[in-house]
């Protein structure tokens, strides 16, 4: 059965956007340079072919990375990009039937329901990136089967958080990155 990947950026205060969406401090290093938390990021996006994410995030999400392959192949992000391009996206939305993009579906039936189906089909796991509210959904549901948790070095004060009620995880792995970056995955306790 495949499993359902989460992976996000948090901050050090446990928020992954600022109170409107902010995501400017997602770029704060506080060590050296690291480009291995980026081959980690494109690891694990590989080792998926499909993304689900949430109406909200999804125009800028592809944009982005529509805009990367097909404008800027010099680009460090290319590699990555492709990956966005290219994997089988899903997007659920209680509003919109129709959304513009490349290997992109809308979804309007049960988020519980359509994920449970999905995890049943044949394929590499399903990763979900977001956004904050979408992933609040999954994991209140308990749909999430690995948390790949990016934490900054860098606390927000307030913002936007994916945990709703208590959560309780186990601790699978943690990696330190020289650009002060952890990656801690957490399995469901």
């Amino acid at each position: 059965m495949r499993k359902l990947k989460l992976q996000v950026q948090m901050s050090l205060d446990g928020f992954v956007a600022g109170p409107n969406g902010e995501l400017d401090w997602m770029w704060i290093n506080t060590g050296e340079p690291d480009d291995s938390s980026f081959l980690k990021v494109i690891e694990l996006a590989d080792s998926c072919d499909t993304i689900l994410m949430g109406r909200k995030m999804t125009r800028e999400f592809v944009d982005y990375w529509e805009n990367v392959v097909d404008n800027k192949p010099d680009s460090k992000e290319y590699p990555l990009a492709k990956l966005m391009v290219n994997l089988h996206k899903i997007v659920f939305s209680r509003t919109e039937t129709d959304i513009k993009g490349r290997n992109l579906k809308v979804e309007n039936g049960d988020l519980a329901t359509v994920v449970q189906e999905l995890k049943k089909q044949p394929g590499k796991d399903i990763m979900v990136y977001g956004g904050a509210e979408f992933v609040s959904s999954l994991v209140s549901q308990n749909l999430v089967d690995e948390y790949y948790i990016f934490q900054a070095p860098v606390a927000i004060g307030k913002g936007l958080s994916i945990f709703k009620d208590k959560t309780v995880l186990k601790l699978e792995s943690s990696t330190a990155y020289k650009s002060g970056k952890l990656l801690i995955k957490y399995l469901p306790a």
